[in-house]
């Protein structure tokens, strides 16, 4: 982490969920992630979430994005024991969320990869979500995202979460801090 201690992380993200109507238990607030993906850049490169239920069969997550951080590209593969990869559903509940998937190639997008990172972004079919709307990323997907000035948040309904399964484009990244 660079600016701030984990725990001012989290504070800023139920600030931004309480702003949201979404209001967390002490246990939650304690809970909430915060993901640098080991690029030590987060307010460009990371993502704050927090994980309702994560079971066998199906996953709640809030993801919470600053103004204009980019949650980095990867993809949910098939399962080792033979399961299909995650299938997502996102729901954008506060701001402005531009979602890039595979597919025809948007020639002027919305936004832009973070500069550091960006030759480690292919994928440029655009989405963009509003507050209310939602998109469905089939598993096995490349995908990335990034909020619009004002954050977002997102409300993310999936299969089974199981990030260390997840593929990265930039090899540098590591989902699970060690």
């Amino acid at each position: 982490m660079t600016k701030f201690h984990t725990k001012d992380y989290q504070e800023m993200v139920a600030n931004m969920l309480a702003d949201a109507g979404i209001i967390l238990t002490k246990a939650e607030k304690e809970k909430i992630e915060i993901a640098d993906f080991g690029l030590n850049h987060l307010e460009a490169s990371g993502l704050q979430l927090i994980t309702y239920v994560n079971n066998e069969r199906y996953c709640a997550k809030d993801l919470v994005l600053f103004p204009n951080q980019t949650c980095p590209e990867h993809r949910h593969p098939p399962r080792e024991d033979g399961n299909p990869g995650k299938l997502e559903t996102f729901r954008c509940r506060k701001g402005t969320v531009y979602l890039y998937v595979e597919g025809s190639k948007k020639e002027q997008p919305s936004v832009l990869p973070p500069e550091k990172d960006k030759e480690y972004y292919t994928v440029f079919h655009e989405v963009v979500l509003h507050e209310g709307e939602q998109y469905t990323i089939p598993e096995n997907t490349k995908h990335w995202f990034q909020a619009g000035s004002e954050g977002a948040i997102i409300s993310e309904f999936s299969s089974n979460s199981d990030d260390a399964s997840d593929i990265f484009t930039d090899p540098r990244i590591t989902r699970i801090p060690e």
